[in-house]
């Protein structure tokens, strides 16, 4: 096992059971790391060639070839000592962790706080800076304050903003320096308020941030938690298009979705669900969200007929919440799981260890310019978005239903991209 080289699927690189163990433990128990590392494709080797002495018996010539594959010889020995070697380069090529400097904006409410808790958490983050309203819940300087009591090295910062003033002018020092910024902010929707009004409220709080980063970290990486996500990463991601920036720098988060769906499955299978990646495609509202119960080996062993009532529950979870907490919230802490989630992948990518994850961002998979596809982050953010692979014939059927639906949708944004520019 030592020197057997196995492909994490999460990457598509090969690695050692001790690189492999290094890496998982602590986010992992030691079974589930043992379970996963059985499941993953085990890297073939070309067969150890073997002399025999001259004028040896054919039968003592299998003798020693089979005793070279259970006792290797001082020149095999050699090798595996070269290949030993070789590891730590291989370990090298990561940067060192804790070297990120991370902003949370809106987190001291709802989402937010859990959510700093679980960067605060990550290894690769340095700096963490939290930021919100002086309307928020509680004072950001408060978050800031609890959690730099964590047995971490991240240096914690809290900074506030009175409302009505614009971020441009008050996040310098927050923002400058960052890789990734958490956006969960904006009005929650209420009752009697339709998709339009929400964005309209919502869109203004977005690009008030979104044009903060766009002048002190234009390279960082925007991980937007805004509703409607559908029509504000568009958005936003036009809008850093019209100032010369890069759009693929506005991710919006739709982590949830493969999070409950890999959940919900675990559950309906009486399987663990660190085990299942089901990919969510599409948007991040209602009809929008597609999970593709097919492209997963436990999810594809899902009866037929129990499909779409797994399909509507995906869609459905977020309401579920809000009826279980009686109006009085919405889903706050499994957002920032999968925020989380998200966010470790985005630091991950950068440090260069390669993290695919489904994510709503500018797409060419579809005829849609947006869409929720599985995309590889590394140490530009988005480096790559991966096809949508095989669907089956619910999904496909799915799949031109909601076109239409995410279609006004994305029109919304674009709509509000052209009549808006960034501060410079």
């Amino acid at each position: 096992m030592a020197s057997e080289k196995r492909i994490d699927p999460d990457d598509g690189s090969a690695y050692t059971w001790e690189e492999f163990s290094e890496f998982y433990t602590g986010k992992y128990k030691k079974k589930e790391i043992a379970a996963y590392w059985e499941d993953c494709e085990v890297v073939k080797k070309k067969k150890a060639k073997a002399k025999a002495k001259e004028g040896a018996k054919a039968k003592a010539k299998t003798k020693a070839k089979a005793k070279v594959e259970e006792e290797p010889k001082p020149k095999a020995k050699a090798k595996a000592k070269v290949k030993a070697k070789a590891k730590p380069k291989a370990a090298k090529e990561p940067k060192p962790a804790g070297n990120f400097k991370v902003c949370v904006c809106g987190g001291a409410g709802g989402i937010g706080q859990p959510l700093s808790l679980l960067m605060g958490m990550d290894p690769n983050v340095k700096e963490l800076c939290v930021f919100d309203l002086s309307v928020a819940m509680v004072p950001p300087e408060g978050v800031a304050a609890d959690l730099s009591h964590l047995e971490r090295k991240c240096k914690v910062t809290g900074y506030v903003m009175e409302v009505g003033k614009n971020p441009i002018d008050f996040l310098e020092e927050c923002l400058t320096g960052c890789h990734l910024v958490l956006v969960p902010a904006g009005m929650p929707r209420k009752p009697g308020m339709t998709r339009d009004d929400l964005f309209k409220v919502n869109a203004d709080i977005a690009k008030g941030i979104v044009e903060a980063c766009a002048k002190f970290c234009p390279e960082a990486v925007l991980g937007m938690i805004v509703n409607p996500v559908n029509s504000v990463v568009p958005a936003m991601a036009e809008l850093y298009k019209k100032k010369g920036l890069n759009p693929e720098k506005i991710v919006g988060i739709t982590t949830l979705d493969v999070v409950r769906a890999n959940k919900f499955v675990g559950e309906a299978m009486g399987k663990n669900p660190n085990f299942i990646n089901i990919p969510v495609i599409g948007g991040h509202a209602g009809e929008t969200i597609l999970p593709l119960f097919s492209q997963d080996k436990i999810g594809k062993t899902l009866e037929a007929d129990k499909i779409a009532d797994m399909d509507k529950k995906v869609q459905d979870a977020g309401t579920k919440v809000v009826e279980a907490k009686n109006g009085k919230g919405s889903a706050t802490l499994s957002m920032a799981y999968a925020g989380a989630r998200l966010g470790k992948s985005v630091l991950a990518g950068l440090s260069g260890r390669k993290r695919t994850e489904c994510a709503y961002v500018a797409s060419t998979v579809t005829d849609l310019p947006y869409f929720a596809q599985k995309v590889v982050f590394g140490e530009g953010g988005v480096v790559k978005a991966l096809p949508l692979g095989e669907l089956n014939e619910h999904e496909t059927k799915r799949l031109e239903e909601l076109k239409p639906i995410l279609q006004k949708e994305i029109d919304s944004g674009l709509e509000y991209a052209k009549a808006n520019e960034l501060a410079a």
